[in-house]
């Protein structure tokens, strides 16, 4: 019984996901700081890197930087302070979008 309960919980979770806050940056400077790159502000940078360098939209939370599985959506958020929820793959340290939104 206890068993049972145990998987039912966890599958609820994964279906509705958790909420992951950082900000929306590129693989190629994934803590965030673009200053060397020298192209311009945060995201300008952050687009360019993506667009052109082969770069992917990341989260970086001040900690790790987590791939996002959405690779449209955050370009309007790029260098800016988001809530990203969905549901992480500790394996491939991707985070699956469900939705992102400003931080509040």
């Amino acid at each position: 019984m206890m068993k049972t309960m145990a998987l039912t919980l966890a599958a609820a979770g994964m279906m509705f996901g958790a909420s992951f806050t950082g900000v929306i940056t590129d693989s190629g400077c994934a803590n965030g700081d673009h200053k060397a790159m020298g192209m311009g502000t945060d995201a300008q940078c952050t687009v360019a890197c993506v667009k052109s360098h082969g770069a992917q939209y990341v989260l970086y939370d001040g900690k790790a930087s987590y791939t996002l599985s959405d690779q449209t959506t955050p370009e309007k958020f790029a260098a800016k302070k988001v809530t990203v929820t969905g549901t992480l793959d500790a394996k491939t340290n991707t985070i699956k979008v469900a939705s992102i939104a400003a931080a509040k």
